[in-house]
């Protein structure tokens, strides 16, 4: 699986990090300034979750989670606020961050099978167009070969209080103390789980954005993108 090349014509960013360390806003604001195609591939795995909990699924049960799934594709759809995602013809871009779904997607995307079809489907997307994908295992099992792997941290304090104003602006409230401590769960399951954990790819350039403006953020980017241009001319 990690020996994957397909003979790579286009452009690829991964972007990898924990949770809430601001790798969906950078990465479409990057997208969006290079005009590369966004993928969220944590939006598919919540997508799988969602449909998992829709139809009273176990969670453990990755055989019956992807016979369910089939072949349904999980769709993005651009939008004036964004991308919206649609899975069975439904829209599912405000159900997939629900707090149902957000405690859940950890366990889910943990499962063996589930994550081969999902790295499936993003390399398929991948092989067609200059694209910028973040997750937790992009620059280290879905897109090995990328050409700039950046690897987003920030402290836990600062990553709750980003969800907090977050969940603020949605009309959800749940103290910071309370985020941050699902924050750090979530963080250990991720890199403690068996299948493609979260971990920096030996090559990706760290950039913590504890103290830095979003636009500082995509700014560094852009730099390391820089640097790797005359490389990729070569």
């Amino acid at each position: 699986m990690i020996d994957y090349d397909w003979s790579k014509k286009f452009v690829q960013i991964a972007i990898d990090g924990p949770a809430s360390a601001g790798k969906s806003t950078i990465a479409k604001l990057l997208a969006k300034q290079l005009r590369y195609v966004y993928l969220d591939t944590g939006a598919m795995y919540r997508a799988v979750t969602w449909w998992a909990l829709k139809n009273h699924l176990p969670l453990n049960d990755e055989k019956a989670i992807l016979q369910s799934l089939g072949h349904e594709p999980i769709v993005f759809v651009p939008a004036a606020d964004g991308q919206h995602v649609r899975l069975f013809d439904t829209d599912i871009t405000t159900a997939i961050r629900s707090e149902d779904v957000t405690n859940n997607v950890s366990q889910v995307s943990a499962l063996p099978g589930v994550r081969a079809e999902m790295t499936k489907r993003q390399r398929e997307i991948a092989a067609g167009q200059d694209i910028v994908m973040d997750g937790r295992d992009i620059g280290t099992t879905v897109l090995p070969h990328a050409d700039v792997k950046i690897f987003m941290v920030a402290s836990v304090a600062e990553r709750a209080k980003r969800r907090f104003k977050d969940n603020a602006e949605k009309g959800i409230h749940v103290p910071e103390e309370t985020l941050a401590k699902e924050i750090a769960a979530r963080d250990y399951k991720d890199s403690h789980r068996a299948e493609s954990p979260l971990k920096k790819a030996a090559d990706a350039v760290t950039i913590d954005t504890t103290h830095l403006t979003i636009p500082q953020v995509v700014a560094a980017i852009v730099t390391e993108i820089e640097k790797k241009r005359p490389t990729r001319a070569k």
